[in-house]
């Protein structure tokens, strides 16, 4: 699996140079991918809207081509299936992210829990958790949560 996921990156996500700040980019674009892959597994049933979401974002947050973000997405997919925690992926968001990417990601992180039009309380609790352990305040995650309902009501 390991060779599959080096194989994508190196193919797709990769510029030519400049091996390690390559394979920053691509933990960090998988990092996301499966945090955001957490919130729609998080009220235990993933909806195609919450699928077209996760796609849309990390296409257009790491302008990416479709066919990059599916793959993406499916990268993540088998991370978030062999994870047992949030650490691996919230450590390289707090190395790497400003105060504004965080904010941006929580966001995000809405933007798939509304998808589907259905708030779960499962998908809010795990958005705080997230929120807290990229040290997002609580002022900034209720705040990212209205502007995102204010375009997606559920």
């Amino acid at each position: 699996m390991i060779k599959s996921i080096q194989r994508f990156f190196d193919t797709y996500l990769v510029p030519e140079n400049d091996y390690q700040s390559q394979n920053h980019e691509e933990r960090i674009r998988l990092a996301v991918a499966a945090l955001l892959l957490e919130i729609a597994e998080s009220d235990f049933s993933r909806s195609s809207d919450e699928q077209q979401e996760i796609v849309n974002i990390v296409r257009n947050d790491f302008n990416l081509t479709d066919a990059q973000a599916e793959a993406l997405f499916s990268l993540a997919e088998r991370e978030h299936a062999e994870s047992t925690d949030y650490f691996q992926f919230t450590r390289l968001i707090n190395q790497h992210y400003t105060a504004d990417e965080k904010i941006g990601l929580v966001e995000a992180l809405w933007r798939v829990a509304f998808a589907d039009k259905v708030l779960h309380d499962h998908e809010e609790h795990v958005i705080r958790r997230l929120s807290d352990l990229i040290h997002v305040s609580h002022k900034d995650f209720i705040a990212a949560k209205h502007r995102v309902m204010q375009t997606c009501q559920p």
